[in-house]
């Protein structure tokens, strides 16, 4: 009865539209005929493209608008006779609630409030929330902390918004085959707002084709019972816990969603891997929990993982403002990382843009998390690296072992999802601590006599780290099976832009013995004037010594588009700078030293030295002078370098 009233529902609204599609474009034929007459009676000389190419080219979207119309009646037909779901089967009151949307603006400010301000230094209330009243502002705030984003504005607002289209205009003309892979869409979360995972469903419901939708499965990895008790608790009502929802969606859809719970905190890469075992599709899309997909987003996909089962793909990130939830368009570009394995963004290679086709597949030295890929490829390439622990690396692992055995990744532009951001992660108070662990992890199994390149940028000693990165027999074995190319190979093939540095000779914290509590620093960024700061764990105070003279200090940048920054004497005034050391060559500064464990530094060509003196705050400040006693030391040599 309820698909009869719902197929019954969607043909009076399809044949409305299709009727108004028809009129509209005999009246645009009729204006254009008109517009040609007149033209000729005028002799108005305009050139064809000016006077009617604009509205030809409209009327001819317009039908094939009308083309996709019929053909959406006849498979909207087929659909609810086979039992394939669509949002309208399973929306309902108890699954969808009218919003209040009295505090569900999105972006702007609101109407002055006649409350007190309680939190005037939140960033939450930056752009929003203007009209709460103090008790509202609490529970908002509140939210705010333990989740990292609004989900006092999240709980508000219509779980199937609308989103702005934000594909360029020539991925609408794209053609896909009728005939495509089917989809199994995984949501990985923790500790997540119950609308943030809502919406994220809706959105897959939504906006992706139902004849390819198979399934959608979220994977719990453990969120804390008493978490989310007192995060219902602040929202101020009592909603259904997610297994209510799930039951909710089945009864209208049965098998559409399907959920696994981790007895235990696993780590992103475990669930993920646990969200493609329980996958039955041919192609497996594993997203966040806190995103929305956006219009086409799945096509684009399944037709290039059905051209090449060996292609791993990531669509085009958009961004989702933690405060006001606006979607902000980010442009298309290319994933990369740093030596500590931090995510970055690198731009378009010039063998794609020299293709003059904005919606061909881009290749990318790596992928940023959400990715999709052909199941049975992913199981048979080792899946993720279930010993990666909590969070960070997993996503560079997966891209060398991808690209050095056999695969490949691109991103692409016609497929866009929309990421949440957090303001700050409530589930980790430093990512550094699993990241570091997990950076070295992927170095000893991927990146052969380059992984030296990651013990430095993390300011780690070679040998004897101390630091437990796990049992990595398995995946050496794997790597061997799969006869993987090497690190190497990766670097001049795949990531030309990822810079070694060969030269280091020493790194780490470097001190002054005058003081050791202090040690250098690169100062404020922006700003080029090093300091000496009291010693902490953080990478602005790390310094590479080279063999040829130079210092870098703060983040060692290695990349061929960017410079890491030379600490330089300017031969005048007795402020030391750091300069991007490209610049420095072509400036001809004084970047070169001479130093040795335990001895002075000192500038080869002004011979004077890098020296600390007391400032009148009663801290020190750098200076360059001539040589008194002053010496230094440095953390870690490489290769016995200053034993003599």
């Amino acid at each position: 009865m309820l698909r009869r009233n719902v197929l019954g529902v969607l043909s009076i609204g399809l044949l409305l539209v299709f009727a108004l599609n028809l009129l509209l474009i005999f009246y645009t034929k009729r204006i254009v005929q008109e517009l040609i007459l007149g033209d000729r009676q005028n002799k108005l000389h305009f050139a064809p493209s000016e006077l009617n190419w604009t509205v030809m080219d409209r009327l001819s979207r317009l039908e094939a608008n009308l083309q996709h119309l019929k053909q959406t009646m006849k498979l909207a037909t087929k659909q609810s006779e086979d039992g394939i779901c669509t949002l309208a089967m399973v929306k309902d009151e108890k699954l969808y609630p009218f919003p209040d949307r009295a505090h569900a603006k999105e972006g702007g400010f609101f109407k002055e409030n006649p409350h007190k301000v309680l939190f005037p230094d939140s960033e939450l209330f930056k752009k929003w929330g203007r009209d709460l009243s103090e008790a509202q502002q609490k529970k908002a705030e509140d939210l705010f902390q333990k989740f990292g984003y609004n989900v006092y504005l999240s709980d508000r607002l219509p779980l199937d918004r609308t989103l702005p289209d934000t594909r360029d205009s020539r991925c609408h003309w794209k053609q896909y085959p009728s005939q495509l892979p089917s989809l199994s869409v995984i949501l990985i979360f923790m500790d997540e707002a119950l609308s943030v995972i809502q919406r994220a469903i809706t959105s897959i419901i939504q906006r992706t084709p139902p004849r390819l939708l198979k399934e959608i499965i979220l994977v719990d990895d453990f969120s804390s019972l008493e978490f989310l008790q007192v995060c219902l608790w602040l929202a101020g009502e009592l909603k259904a816990d997610l297994d209510e929802k799930i039951k909710l969606y089945n009864q209208k859809c049965p098998g559409l969603l399907k959920i696994v719970r981790h007895t235990e905190r696993r780590g992103l890469a475990a669930a993920r891997n646990t969200g493609r075992e329980a996958a039955t599709a041919d192609v497996v899309a594993i997203l966040d929990a806190h995103i929305e997909v956006n219009v086409g987003w799945a096509e684009p996909i399944l037709a290039r993982i059905q051209e090449d089962r060996t292609v791993i793909i990531s669509p085009v990130f958009d961004n989702i403002l933690f405060d006001t939830f606006e979607l902000i368009k980010y442009a298309l570009a290319v994933d990369g990382f740093n030596w500590e394995l931090w995510c970055r963004y690198d731009a378009l290679p010039k063998a794609w843009v020299d293709l003059h086709d904005v919606t061909a597949p881009v290749r990318s030295p790596s992928i940023m998390g959400i990715l999709a890929a052909n199941r049975l490829f992913l199981e048979e390439i080792g899946s993720l690296d279930g010993g990666m622990l909590t969070y960070g690396g997993e996503n560079v692992e997966l891209s060398l072992r991808v690209w050095q055995c056999g695969g490949k990744i691109e991103v692409l532009p016609c497929s866009r999802v929309a990421h949440l951001e957090r303001h700050h992660k409530p589930y980790s108070l430093d990512l550094r601590i699993p990241l570091k662990r997990n950076a070295l992890r992927v170095a000893e199994i991927w990146m052969d006599e380059y992984k030296d390149m990651v013990y430095m940028a993390w300011n780690i000693p070679l040998q004897n780290s101390g630091i437990d990165f796990g049992d990595i027999s398995s995946r050496m074995a794997l790597r061997k099976k799969l006869k993987c190319k090497t690190f190497d190979w990766y670097l001049k093939n795949v990531y030309p832009l990822l810079k070694p540095v060969r030269s280091v000779v020493a790194y780490g914290r470097m001190k002054n013995t005058l003081d050791e509590r202090v040690c250098l620093d690169q100062g404020a960024v922006p700003g080029n004037t090093p300091i000496m700061h009291y010693c902490h764990q953080y990478n602005s105070q790390n310094v590479y010594y080279h063999v040829t003279g130079e210092f870098y200090v703060g983040p060692l940048i290695a990349q061929r588009d960017a410079d890491d920054r030379c600490l330089t004497d300017p031969g005048k005034g007795e402020k030391p700078t750091l300069e991007p050391c490209s610049k420095a060559v072509k400036d001809r500064l004084n970047i070169h030293w001479d130093f040795k464990p335990g001895r002075a530094v000192i500038n080869r060509i002004t011979k004077r030295c890098l020296e600390m003196k007391k400032d009148i705050w009663g801290g020190y400040t750098l200076v360059l002078q001539a040589c008194t006693t002053q010496v230094w030391t440095i953390q870690y040599a490489v290769r016995n370098w200053g034993s003599d």
